[in-house]
């Protein structure tokens, strides 16, 4: 996938490159009661937020974070650097290899699909490995027209009934779920926010043209935050 390189530019600069919280990876960690010497793989990791919480939390185990951006990878390099447990490589997370315990993707599975994911994943974990990622969902069918602006890009978005419903297509179980709402997004759109400002005096017109572009996303969002949300899902193979 070619992004532009003003794309990469701002996105590089930002601590992850979508909604998240460093709770969410604790919630799920705490509820597939994961602890130990486990090999753990950030699938899409980005920037490497999410390995540097998955290493904090599991310092016995190895975090593999895993990007196809070099510049992500770059950029979470140096933030990794003191933890002895985790590593970030460029790579195609669609071919993962490895017997992982846990296959962690915070908004990344998109771009493979759900059920094309899991699948692709399965032989990649463990005996008892599970699978934790999350996905944006519409929460009814006669949404607000800001948030089908907001999810237009993404046309094939469906229900959390439709995604867990492409989880057992994929030959797994869900152990739970819960929704992302408000404050993931926030704290994201926040850090973007802050970014967008910084680099907007002086920017080239194709980078006016991403910082616009990125602008439009946070205005659609905050018009209707309660109702844009990612649906996080815990599933292990069946």
């Amino acid at each position: 996938m070619d992004l532009p390189a003003e794309f990469l530019t701002l996105y590089s600069r930002l601590d992850r490159q979508g909604p998240g919280l460093s709770g969410d990876v604790i919630w799920a960690l705490e509820r597939l009661g994961l602890s130990g010497p486990l090999a753990v793989c950030d699938a899409g990791c980005g920037t490497g937020a999410d390995c540097e919480t998955l290493a904090r939390a599991l310092p016995r185990a190895r975090i593999e974070g895993v990007e196809a951006m070099p510049a992500f990878v770059a950029a979470a390099q140096p933030r990794l650097a003191d933890l002895p447990n985790a590593t970030v490589r460029v790579g195609d997370m669609g071919a993962l290899e490895g017997r992982y315990d846990l296959i962690w993707s915070a908004g990344a599975i998109y771009f493979l699909g759900v059920t094309e994911g899991l699948r692709a994943w399965r032989d990649a974990l463990a005996p008892g490995g599970a699978v934790a990622f999350s996905q944006g969902v519409l929460l009814g069918e006669d949404e607000p027209q800001a948030v089908r602006d907001f999810w237009a890009p993404e046309p094939e978005i469906t229900t959390c009934e439709g995604v867990l419903e492409q989880v057992t297509d994929a030959g797994f179980e869900v152990i739970d779920s819960k929704l992302l709402i408000g404050a993931p997004w926030a704290a994201y759109y926040d850090s973007l926010s802050v970014q967008i400002a910084v680099l907007r005096p002086g920017a080239s017109a194709a980078m006016a043209e991403v910082l616009d572009g990125a602008d439009r996303e946070i205005a659609l969002w905050r018009q209707a935050p309660e109702r844009i949300a990612y649906l996080l899902v815990l599933a292990r193979p069946r």
